[in-house]
């Protein structure tokens, strides 16, 4: 699939996906708070509160370690830019997953990956899926090499279902980013999850509930239903919802904000990553102004390093990285 873009195309949609991920990060995250329903109702744009968490800030993380790495990009260096970033600033404060805050005991311990992924809590969770789209973007038009990186920055924190997540996400980012059609983007994704795994068995049957259920109001009732887990941030809920989302939008920007962030459940992840999804295949175009200068820097609530990056340089940053054909 490796196919080249103009350096302009590729930057704006670059900027886009990072962008857009803060975005539906901080929507979603609004859009799943009772007060902000009574207040509002329904989101139907980025609401003066929102701002990112650890989704945003997470992703923030992965950029980071990949545009830093000094040679080829690894486990190791990785596990060290979290102590360095994270746990030497004293760690994660409010509002990460349960799985990044067991990797970073069990980094501090000296434990380093793929065990500090496999021996921790809740590591099928989506929290690698959500820092996936840096990786999508540097391997521009080469999902196998997104899924690689991706996979790496995952074995981390991840496993098994949460590590195919993340893999999946990088992948379509990478197709979608060099305009692939939704389908093609979600088959790019299907081809890094196993197909005999919880992951796998979900992703299945939401695809079904989108490409069968010819009532649209069903079939995203169904998605909630069907596909309920006691964990709502688990992968084989989330990712499947998110794939789910993005193909019922069409692709569409702001078809995908009012389906996402006001889907519920885990809404900060599900709007980030089908508003990234979108974006990277659509470009700035469609993103106000506003809403790109309210986000691009992150809020710091999680990562505290974070706060002083820029969603918009990184964007660029990765764009760089996709151009020079990576290290």
């Amino acid at each position: 699939m490796k196919k080249k873009l103009e350096k302009e195309v590729l930057t704006d949609r670059a900027i886009a996906a990072m962008v857009s991920l803060a975005v539906g990060d901080a929507a979603g995250d609004l859009g799943r708070d009772d007060a902000v329903r009574q207040k509002y109702g329904i989101l139907t744009k980025l609401l003066p509160e929102g701002k990112s968490t650890d989704d945003t800030e997470f992703s923030v993380l992965s950029a980071r370690a990949l545009l830093e790495c000094p040679g080829e990009f690894n486990s190791q260096f990785v596990a060290d830019t979290w102590r360095r970033l994270v746990l030497e600033e004293g760690g994660a404060k409010d509002r990460g997953g349960t799985p990044l805050y067991g990797a970073l005991w069990n980094l501090s311990q000296g434990i380093n990956p793929p065990l500090s992924g496999q021996d921790n809590t809740l590591n099928i969770d989506d929290g690698a899926a959500m820092r996936a789209v840096p990786f999508g973007i540097a391997a521009a038009g080469d999902p196998d090499e997104a899924a690689r990186l991706a996979g790496i920055d995952a074995s981390v924190s991840h496993d098994k279902d949460g590590l195919w997540a993340a893999q999946a996400i990088a992948a379509s980012i990478a197709s979608a980013i060099i305009g692939s059609g939704v389908d093609e983007v979600i088959e790019e994704g299907m081809r890094y999850i196993p197909e005999n795994s919880w992951l796998g068995r979900r992703m299945k049957a939401a695809l079904q509930i989108v490409d069968q259920e010819n009532d649209s109001f069903k079939a995203y009732e169904k998605l909630h239903t069907e596909l309920w887990a006691p964990r709502h941030s688990v992968s084989p809920e989330a990712i499947p919802q998110i794939y789910g989302l993005y193909k019922m939008s069409g692709g569409d920007f702001h078809k995908g904000f009012l389906l996402a962030a006001n889907f519920g459940r885990d809404a900060d992840t599900i709007t980030a990553l089908v508003l990234s999804l979108c974006a990277a295949g659509s470009g700035m175009k469609d993103i106000p102004d506003a809403w790109v200068e309210q986000v691009r820097h992150p809020a710091g609530v999680c990562l505290p390093f974070a706060a002083g990056d820029d969603m918009v340089a990184l964007g660029k940053r990765l764009a760089e990285y996709a151009l020079r054909g990576g290290r």
